[in-house]
């Protein structure tokens, strides 16, 4: 259970009926569609590879990262997750991503993979540079860099050959810029619980996770794990 008050909200857009007033909800809700989440059988944790990417929404607090780690795996009924890549955190507008805006969730990813919570961790669109600082700094070195090639038709040639030079693997994705809104996620709060007054509440981060057949290379499940909070808490 979460303290304070949160709201953790499994599959986004799905319908969670609810017979409470504003009155009555507690100061924690938990929101979970029971069937949209498959566990994983533990006789067959082997033969899956679970990965995350983790996005943060509304928080600058680094204790997100623990935070929707320690959820996956219970929501998944697994102790580690095989990977985790972590978006470029938010930042002002008119500000250029830093080592020092990486640090504090690195710092937790690194914490995570000590604690054997987490396989590898990689990170996404950042550039030579960004990739190089972090590694060098890093305890824990990045396994992975995600490129979006809505930015860039080719991989950079400077990047390539730092990732090939070190052994990082190169990925690419299609995710915009902003995955979630705080009014989009509003509104579809206010479909899944009518009752409830959803402008009090703002996403802090949402992770997207995939369970995969290893020797078969499909999909077995995938879906996303959502954590808010009322507006002020």
């Amino acid at each position: 259970m979460q303290t304070g008050n949160l709201l953790n909200w499994g599959r986004l857009r799905k319908k969670c009926p609810s017979t409470h007033s504003e009155e009555e909800f507690p100061d924690v809700l938990e929101c979970t569609v029971s069937h949209a989440v498959e566990k994983i059988n533990p006789d067959e944790r082997e033969e899956m590879k679970v990965s995350a990417k983790l996005f943060i929404v509304g928080s600058n607090s680094s204790s997100s990262t623990r935070s929707a780690v320690d959820m996956a795996c219970s929501v998944l009924g697994v102790a580690q997750l095989d990977s985790v890549i972590i978006a470029s955190p938010p930042i002002e507008d008119g500000v250029n991503l830093s080592l020092e805006h990486l640090q504090p969730y690195w710092e937790e990813l690194e914490n995570l993979v000590q604690s054997k919570k987490i396989v590898a961790i990689g990170t996404s669109d950042l550039d030579k540079t960004q990739l190089e600082q972090l590694y060098q700094w890093a305890q824990v070195k990045p396994n992975s860099n995600q490129v979006n090639l809505a930015s860039c038709c080719v991989m950079p040639p400077d990047l390539t050959a730092f990732a090939k030079q070190f052994d990082i693997q190169l990925l690419t994705h299609n995710d915009p810029k902003e995955l979630l809104s705080e009014a989009s996620f509003q509104e579809a709060l206010q479909e899944g619980i009518p009752d409830i007054q959803a402008h009090e509440w703002v996403p802090l981060w949402l992770l997207r996770y995939s369970v995969i057949v290893k020797s078969r290379g499909i999909i077995k499940s995938k879906g996303y794990i959502l954590q808010a909070k009322r507006r002020g808490s």
